[in-house]
């Protein structure tokens, strides 16, 4: 029964009450409140009927202007995400108030001076991004003990628990979030219970009341009244839950340990709501039939109502889960007690089991995904970038979420652009962002969509929203302009197109054939010539950096390359006649430099959490018990190269996308870094020829405020002790080397005032020494502040992560880049002349360099040569951590476009270091 058939029965029901039957007379008068509760129980959640008959926003913030935009190209998300409209839209009052063609004279009439006309220029708008997962606000930014409000460790069955109550107004990421298109997100507890508790949608807009609860999109009713209005149907509620193992119900140490505790710590919850829900259920059925005697009070439990509310229906279940036993386990429990489910979250082996997942009670879950980031734990091993187009294909619906901070929501479009990249359709793209996201929040009547009606939840883009580096020029929220005076880029017209995309088909089939788990080994081609056909350019490394050897001037001029165990032999107009050649057409493709990787544990580790498939941490001499003598003591030093593991998944995918070699460094969670190492990620194992190719590259430290121990000062002290008056031991050595300027110095500090402490110690050690050293820093989150300074000491700087987010108070000064600063941290940075080098933090990552670089290069408007680009992921990286801009001469061979097209495809890589050409 909907809310508009509820009068009557509340109209009868007080006529009841005021005109009792014979048979009641005798009986107390029944409590008009309990037949209204017992009547809304038959509910179902959503908006009431006459939802779209508002005029008015109930988010509206009076004084806020209408505004017109017109001659955009309008992404509804009508007709499935297809439909897109050239034209305007009004808003006005928080809400959207017409799509198509506006007379711009007749608004001025009607509104006058009130009304913002906005000329978009042909530019994309689009519903505003919605995050289905998220922890924005309860794990707040910059990370700090008293405002980490996600993880409850009081038991692994909580539902109880909101993550409202913990929601920080004062989160650094809200303004960088919507600065990448973010208006909506669900607020998920964390992960760390297997029921962790309610969540709540919020708009990320900063309101006057400066409260969490008007943040709130559609509050539950019972969130400040133990009864809802009877005459409203109920709103969706929220439920994070997490799979039936879980690595981290394992870490809260109550059930949890092993599938089958969790499984039954869930079905004693369920079994108890749904004990609950058929109390309550008998007591409606007597009350409702008009017998009261006896009754006692309503059954419920403020403990357990949100619970009842899931089996009942009303609340959207968000299950974060992994692999297909744990789906397994979902599903038959949803069948058990008759509960649907909304979306599966991480879902890593989802697409391995698509016709599993369509047997969940109710309809078909969403499945919520990352677009690369996999492998991190045992979970997510088999996780596939194909996951997102395979699902569909099976007519699942996708959502991209962030998990915030895992990922920073602000490049939540970023994983709709990978997604689209390796395959999923352009509509649903988008859609996995907006309108459908928005569906499975039970929003979509009001958000995720550009219709009249719906809230004014917009961001207009300066490019395609799919082409990479898209960034908004404006963001409206509730019609409310959240940039002010944003710095926007100008994109050439190739970039407000659909961008073009490699084919993934074979790649697709086969994650699909093993199981997540495809080989990845390249071919290897040896002692005969392998020919590239309509070839575009060839940009290889020379004394001066790199350098063009060959450029078509137009495709009818496409050039040749031979290359004879990894080594070009010739470019440009070259036999073709080679005996026994192996061709490959590159579609007006290019060969340029193979990419460097540094800043990950790329080559140290398999799956981070699993620590038998890690090198480990080293020993740091100012932590507790120091280093043990048989390791050498305090003068001890580690070497990278003795820990290297090869053929590792993700240096494999890295590979094949581009990036031909890695420096490393030991893991460290102290000042010791140890000395770092250059290596092939395309080598089997160390004793196999070019497969380590450099075996000292750097010296490297650490200096921040974040490490658990010694002060700052005492980091600097050590630092100054070692290069001034080593230690005995083997370190003194590699020391002594730096100060010879024989050896970099690469010190990851994060803050302005500890790099400026750095930049005092070089002066300190060059005076004393007479001789220039060689110090890059790493992270630099607030280099950008002293890029004068840099530049003119000769300290270079890889930028890690290379879009800079405040992680830590050390990094909170970051440089955020357009829309909100005219400045990326590259551009900063290079206009002091500092070497500047691009970097990831995970080793999933290594694999995106091409799109880190090319990012980095729209972001600061397209001002850096095609070389200067390549540079910052190949010679800048060598030049800053090996003393040496030279590359180890691997090349790479892309089809249809150079490395830094989007829609190009890695399909070789040339080492002459190695002796071949690999394939794939």
């Amino acid at each position: 029964m909907q809310w508009s058939l509820l009068a009557p029965t509340i109209l009868l029901c007080l006529l009841w009450y005021i005109y009792p039957s014979p048979r009641l007379s005798k009986l107390s008068r029944p409590p008009l409140s309990i037949v209204a509760k017992c009547r809304a129980l038959q509910l179902q959640a959503g908006p009431p009927d006459n939802f779209h008959d508002r005029t008015e926003s109930d988010r509206f913030v009076p004084g806020t202007r209408p505004h017109l935009i017109q001659n955009a190209k309008l992404w509804t998300g009508g007709d499935n995400g297809t439909e897109i409209i050239s034209g305007d839209v009004l808003i006005e009052k928080g809400m959207v108030k017409g799509v198509g063609q506006f007379n711009s004279a007749v608004l001025l009439e009607i509104y006058g001076s009130e009304l913002v006309v906005i000329d978009a220029n042909g530019a994309w708008v689009t519903p505003g991004i919605v995050d289905i997962h998220s922890h924005l606000g309860d794990a707040s930014s910059p990370e700090l003990s008293g405002a980490i409000d996600d993880n409850s460790s009081n038991g692994t069955i909580q539902p109880w628990l909101r993550s409202l109550d913990g929601l920080n107004t004062h989160d650094d990421s809200y303004p960088l979030s919507i600065a990448g298109g973010i208006t909506t997100a669900l607020i998920l507890p964390g992960s760390g219970n297997a029921i962790g508790g309610q969540a709540f949608a919020i708009k990320l807009r900063k309101t006057q009341e400066r409260s969490s609860t008007s943040m709130v999109l559609e509050a539950p009713y019972q969130i400040n009244s133990s009864f809802p209005d009877p005459t409203l149907p109920p709103r969706w509620r929220h439920m994070k839950s997490w799979s039936p193992l879980g690595e981290n119900p394992h870490s809260v140490g109550w059930y949890g340990d092993v599938r089958m505790d969790t499984i039954y710590a869930f079905r004693q919850a369920y079994n108890t709501a749904s004990q609950i829900k058929r109390q309550q259920d008998e007591y409606c059925s007597q009350a409702l039939s008009g017998d009261w005697e006896g009754l006692g009070e309503f059954p419920e439990s403020l403990q357990w109502e949100a619970l009842v509310d899931v089996v009942r229906g009303r609340v959207k279940v968000q299950i974060h889960c992994y692999e297909a036993v744990d789906f397994d386990g979902m599903v038959r429990l949803s069948n058990e007690f008759k509960f649907p489910i909304s979306a599966f979250h991480h879902a890593s082996e989802a697409y391995l089991v698509p016709d599993l997942i369509k047997k969940t009670y109710g309809p078909t879950p969403a499945i919520a995904l990352f677009a690369t980031n996999a492998r991190y734990k045992r979970e997510a091993y088999r996780g596939s970038e194909f996951a997102p187009r395979i699902l569909a294909e099976h007519g699942l619906t996708v959502l991209m979420k962030s998990d915030h901070p895992v990922l920073n929501s602000r490049y939540l479009l970023y994983e709709a652009q990978q997604a689209y990249f390796y395959g999923l359709p352009e509509n649903l793209a988008i859609a996995s962002i907006t309108s459908n996201s928005a569906s499975v929040m039970g929003m979509a009547h009001r958000i995720g969509y550009i219709k009249e009606g719906w809230d004014a939840d917009l961001v207009v883009w300066d490019s395609h929203p799919l082409a990479l580096g898209a960034t908004p020029s404006q963001v409206f929220i509730d019609g409310i302009p959240q940039l002010l005076d944003p710095h926007v880029v100008e994109k050439p017209e190739v970039f407000q197109h659909t961008p073009p995309i490699p084919n993934f088909d074979k790649e697709a089939k086969a994650a699909v054939e093993y199981e997540g788990l495809p080989p990845l080994e390249p071919t290897s081609i040896t002692k005969r010539p392998v020919v590239f056909i309509n070839v575009r350019s060839v940009l290889t490394p020379g004394a001066s950096g790199l350098e063009e050897l060959f450029s078509a001037t137009d495709d009818r001029a496409l050039g040749t390359v031979v290359a004879v165990d990894g080594r070009i032999t010739c470019a440009g107009l070259c036999a073709m006649d080679v005996a026994d050649a192996t061709v490959i057409d590159l579609q007006a493709g290019s060969i340029s430099p193979g990419l460097v990787s540094f800043g990950s544990p790329l080559g140290l580790e398999h799956i981070a959490a699993e620590e038998s498939t890690v090198d480990g941490p080293i020993y740091d001499p100012l932590s507790k018990g120091g280093v043990p003598e048989i390791v050498g003591g305090d003068g001890a030093i580690i070497r990278a190269a003795d820990g290297l593991l090869f053929r590792t998944r993700d240096a494999l995918l890295a590979y094949r996308a581009g990036v031909t070699s890695a420096i490393v460094a030991p893991t460290s969670e102290g000042v010791f870094g140890g000395l770092g190492v250059l290596f092939s990620l395309g080598a089997a194992h160390k004793l196999e020829r070019g497969a380590v190719l450099q075996e000292i590259t750097g010296l490297h430290m650490r200096a921040m405020q974040s490490l658990s121990g010694p002060s700052v000062s005492t980091q600097i002290a050590l630092l100054r002790r070692l290069l001034l008056r080593p230690v005995d031991g083997p370190s003194n050595l590699w020391f002594n080397k730096v100060t010879k300027g024989e050896l970099p110095l690469v010190v990851e500090a994060h803050s302005a005032d500890i790099i400026a402490s750095l930049i005092l110690l070089k002066r300190e050690v060059e005076h004393a020494k007479g001789r220039r050293i060689q110090m890059t820093i790493t992270g630099a989150a607030e280099a950008h502040l002293l890029a004068k300074e840099l530049g003119e000491a000769g300290v270079g700087v890889i930028l890690n992560p290379a879009r800079s987010f405040p992680f830590l108070w050390e990094d909170r000064r970051m440089l955020a880049g357009p829309p909100l600063t005219k400045h990326t941290p590259v551009s900063a940075l290079m206009a002091y002349n500092v070497t500047v080098g691009v970097g990831v933090l995970e080793i999933c990552d290594a694999r995106n360099t091409r799109f880190d670089i090319a990012w980095a290069s729209f972001a600061a408007g397209g001002n850096m040569s095609k070389a200067q680009v390549l540079a910052l992921g190949s010679t800048n990286i060598m030049q800053l951590l090996t003393g040496n801009s030279r590359l180890h001469g691997d090349m790479v061979a892309t089809r249809g476009g150079d490395l830094l097209d989007f829609g190009t495809k890695v399909v070789a890589a040339l080492s002459p270091t190695r002796g071949l050409v690999d394939v794939w």
